[in-house]
């Protein structure tokens, strides 16, 4: 970007508070921006997020309290923080948006967070899991879940269950630094010993080194995380291969390890790993029947809805919801003040926003991927209620 493009939108973001206020309850069509993945490997994320919020408007007639709709969609693939920051302050001075959301990888969350802020936009994450982010700015909340928040109870379940020693295996970056400090602490809280950990670069595919070295060391089980996508599959491809199974070394995992949205590519690797995460496609409940049943009518049978489109349909409801609190008014003060406390049952159950941390608070479940009915899904099988990000307990 020009340095002259760059000057204009930050002396645009300076002043649009007031524009903001002027128009905060004015009866035009509601205009909200989403920043996500939608080029290169993480591509799936932007799809699965549109498909989210295009079902919640297709159910809801188009509108979100009342008002007709406009979705800006902007293309940050992938970690990228400068051109996130650089498209939330397009969204803020050229698009006047009322909401920022997206906002797939936690290095875009942050850079966001800034540019929220000062434009006094409300920023609804629909993926980044990286605990710091809702203390980035008072303008961010979380709809999806943090790192911490599916790994600690794995870490309970794995000690409840026998595991005493445990190698963590996670991706070097914010969220994968989160898992690591959160399975670290309940882990070892709990009386389990940490066999050995290490963080792997995010653009390596091949991790048959990193397998080797688990092998030699012969701890009991192996904890892992990586972003939903090109990672897991890789790994549990390396994991097969070097006949960890065989070995008699257990695996356990988050859920972005079998993601509904690529286990079926994932395929038989996959088969009878134990994680832990907030959303199933299984899930039972009448709620999330509807949704997938929505979801397949809408789409077809070919894209199966993930975390990522639960999350998303869940966001716009929570839009819809805090403006119903509102009277309609989007000023950003406004907005986060009636997104505290907020609650309503998701596909995934129900979730809620901590009013003091804005970071939500939901059930993590225990799942095992089975085939069922030729499908390839998560089964739930046990699950921790109403639990917050660890990081901000006692906040």
């Amino acid at each position: 970007m020009h340095k002259r493009t760059a000057l204009a939108l930050l002396a645009g973001l300076a002043a649009l508070p007031g524009a903001h206020a002027a128009a905060a309850v004015d009866g035009a069509r509601l205009r909200i921006g989403i920043i996500a993945s939608y080029s290169g490997p993480y591509a799936d994320y932007g799809r699965q997020f549109d498909a989210g919020v295009a079902l919640y408007l297709k159910e809801h007639g188009g509108k979100v309290a009342g008002r007709s709709v406009e979705i800006v969609r902007k293309d940050a693939p992938g970690p990228a923080p400068d051109a996130a920051r650089r498209m939330a302050q397009e969204l803020v001075v050229r698009d006047k948006v009322h909401f920022i959301s997206g906002l797939d990888f936690s290095p875009n969350a942050y850079a966001v967070a800034a540019v929220a802020t000062q434009a006094r936009v409300p920023a609804i994450v629909m993926n980044a899991s990286s605990s710091a982010i809702t203390t980035s700015s008072p303008y961010v909340a979380r709809l999806s879940f943090t790192v911490q928040q599916v790994s600690a109870p794995m870490a309970q379940w794995m000690l409840k269950n026998g595991v005493r020693e445990a190698y963590t295996v996670v991706a070097d970056y914010a969220s994968g630094a989160d898992a690591e400090t959160a399975f670290h602490k309940a882990f070892t809280a709990g009386g389990g010993r940490i066999a050995g950990a290490v963080r792997t670069p995010m653009n390596n595919p091949d991790f048959s080194a990193y397998v080797q070295r688990i092998k030699d060391a012969r701890p009991q089980a192996v904890f892992f995380f990586f972003p939903s996508g090109v990672m897991p599959p890789a790994f549990l491809k390396a994991w097969q291969e070097r006949g960890m199974a065989q070995a008699g070394i257990r695996l356990f995992a988050t859920g972005e390890a079998t993601d509904d949205s690529y286990l079926e590519a994932t395929g038989d690797a996959a088969l009878g790993l134990v994680t832990s995460h907030h959303y199933s496609y299984a899930h039972p409940s009448a709620k999330n029947r509807k949704f997938v049943r929505d979801f397949v009518a809408a789409f077809g049978t070919g894209m199966r809805p993930g975390y990522f489109a639960v999350t998303a349909y869940d966001a716009m409801a929570t839009i819809d919801a805090a403006l119903a609190r509102t009277g309609g008014d989007t000023r950003g003060d406004k907005v986060m003040e009636a997104l505290r406390g907020l609650r309503f049952e998701s596909p995934r159950g129900e979730i809620e926003i901590d009013p003091a941390t804005r970071d939500i608070v939901q059930t993590v479940y225990i799942r095992r991927a089975e085939r069922v009915g030729g499908e390839l899904v998560n089964v739930e099988f046990d699950q921790f209620e109403r639990v917050k990000d660890p990081a901000k307990e006692g906040t």
